[in-house]
């Protein structure tokens, strides 16, 4: 038989056992892609490639629902210049714990930039907006309003409330761009340093002791713990060193 006489017959081989399993799995993994499904099934030793995993995904309706994210009304930069002196440049941000038997807890971080000084962490079962912005008069009373805060796109941080609050004293807000956790490196760095010093040290029995051991290690932060990008002095031994250098007349009175 010549070659150009010659066809391929497709001989499609079943894929019933490959669908319903693609369907259990997207079922567990409902964020899961095409991809990570494909990657799920070679690890249970399917012998199938990606575009068939393709096709049947496609073919059961599988496809992960993008998600709407609210924009902000505030600026977006990718890069600014650095604070030079304190309150300058706010960062706030959000941690995840629990206490022992499983209740959530939910804690807002403050953060100069450029003293690294932790101004607040409030804990509670959930934060609203309102309540990002009371916390951020109180950090206020015994300190200068900030020329802007940095933070992610949060619905609590995206809320008319902190709009307001910000509009009403002439607050700057920057929100970094999405999935650029980067942008807000200081506070990142400093809800790292939460988790793996305090947060993974105790077990929390009530919300009062978690406020309490939580603001405890606060206070150890500011006052006891050397950082090495302030010549490994304290964040408040770096702000009264400024505060000198500035007025050394009325310290000494």
């Amino acid at each position: 038989m010549h070659r150009s006489t010659a066809r391929y017959r497709v001989h499609g081989r079943p894929d019933g056992p490959i669908r319903a399993r693609l369907r259990e799995l997207a079922a567990l993994k409902r964020r899961y892609g095409y991809r990570r499904l494909h990657v799920l099934l070679r690890r249970e030793g399917v012998c199938v490639n990606h575009k068939c995993v393709e096709r049947i995904y496609r073919e059961e309706g599988l496809s992960v629902r993008r998600r709407k994210r609210k924009r902000a009304a505030g600026v977006r930069a990718e890069t600014w210049l650095p604070a030079t002196a304190p309150d300058q440049r706010w960062s706030l941000d959000f941690v995840s714990d629990a206490l022992w038997w499983g209740r959530k807890l939910r804690m807002l971080t403050v953060v100069d930039t450029y003293t690294r000084e932790s101004l607040a962490i409030e804990v509670d079962t959930s934060l609203s907006g309102a309540r990002v912005a009371r916390v951020l008069d109180r950090v206020i009373a015994g300190r200068a309003v900030p020329g802007e805060i940095v933070m992610d796109n949060g619905p609590e941080l995206t809320s008319k409330a902190l709009d307001q609050w910000a509009y009403e004293r002439g607050v700057r807000l920057r929100f970094i761009a999405p999935g650029k956790p980067q942008q807000n490196g200081f506070v990142e760095s400093f809800n790292g340093k939460l988790r793996d010093e305090c947060l993974n040290e105790h077990w929390f029995t009530t919300l009062y002791d978690a406020r309490e051991k939580v603001e405890a290690w606060r206070m150890e932060y500011n006052r006891e713990r050397p950082h090495s990008s302030l010549q490994n002095r304290t964040p408040e031994e770096f702000r009264r060193s400024l505060t000198q250098r500035l007025d050394p007349v009325g310290l000494s009175q």
